[in-house]
């Protein structure tokens, strides 16, 4: 199961939070036949996606993440609760691209260079809102722009998915280090020079572990939570769903297909419904 890491270092100046999201990542591989670089993408996202939830004041809270950037790979969702109950999924998941002169995966172009990254937050008073213009791309300096102009919290981010031969992923995660205010010129000067450490952050994460990670940054008391791939979807909301179409349109379209699906995007699963099932769907309402 993938987790989260957190600790006050460097005299309590400075939040850090290291993340393995190696399950994470290969669930969703799994769920939605992701490509190499739609997993890097979607993985990327999911990971700073899970660090947010992180911050979420009760498992009622909720939050959800758009990369909309004109890529080859269309949208980038992403959504997770305070249990960080995590989803997500992208238009065209089995977009290949070329790498890039370096080698590795091509997950700016994937995800787009021109566009916002959006998200909403909700927990429990009124809904939050905010957005930003994408920098690269390549997700983590996305987010760090993000904290930065959105929420006016300076965050250096490192993210990274390693996907093998086989299309598995064989590490996954990110270390998100953030000077609390008051915090000092000092402070953020180190965490801009402690981020450059971390650019092979997936290797790591497969290599050591996510603890290993953090207490190699500082060796402090850290907290601990799990975190996992888990829909909100089931048959009972894909019933209610056919129920509001009202029973003449529902009957209409099983005329017409034979059949009502309702597919649900972040876990890719199809709840069906046939003539019988909507009869008595209708007859349980009345």
């Amino acid at each position: 199961m993938s987790a989260i890491y957190k600790s006050l270092i460097w005299g309590e100046r400075v939040s850090l939070a290291v993340l393995d999201t190696t399950a994470l990542v290969n669930e969703a591989i799994s769920r939605h036949g992701l490509s190499p670089v739609a997993a890097a993408a979607l993985g990327r996202t999911l990971t700073a996606t899970a660090y947010l939830c992180s911050w979420l004041k009760d498992e009622k809270s909720a939050l959800s993440v758009i990369l909309n950037g004109g890529g080859a790979g269309g949208k980038i969702f992403a959504v997770g609760d305070g249990a960080l109950r995590m989803r997500g999924f992208v238009e065209n998941p089995q977009v290949s691209l070329p790498p890039r002169a370096d080698g590795k995966l091509d997950v700016g172009g994937f995800v787009g260079r021109r566009g916002t990254l959006s998200v909403i937050r909700d927990d429990g008073d009124m809904p939050f809102s905010g957005a930003s213009e994408l920098v690269s791309g390549e997700v983590a300096e996305d987010f760090s722009a993000y904290f930065l102009t959105s929420e006016q919290r300076p965050t250096a981010i490192a993210l990274g998915v390693k996907i093998g031969t086989d299309g598995r992923c064989l590490g996954a995660g990110g270390v998100f280090l953030q000077p609390l205010p008051g915090a000092g010129e000092e402070a953020l000067s180190r965490t801009e020079k402690k981020i450059a450490e971390f650019s092979n952050i997936s290797a790591q994460i497969a290599d050591m572990g996510a603890a290993k990670v953090l207490l190699g940054i500082e060796n402090a008391p850290y907290s601990e939570r799990k975190f996992c791939y888990q829909c909100h979807c089931s048959e009972a909301r894909a019933a209610a769903a056919v129920i509001s179409l009202g029973r003449e349109d529902a009957m209409a379209l099983i005329a017409e297909r034979g059949e009502i699906s309702v597919h649900c995007d972040y876990c890719n699963t199809d709840y069906r419904f046939g003539a019988a099932d909507v009869e008595k769907l209708f007859s349980e309402k009345a």
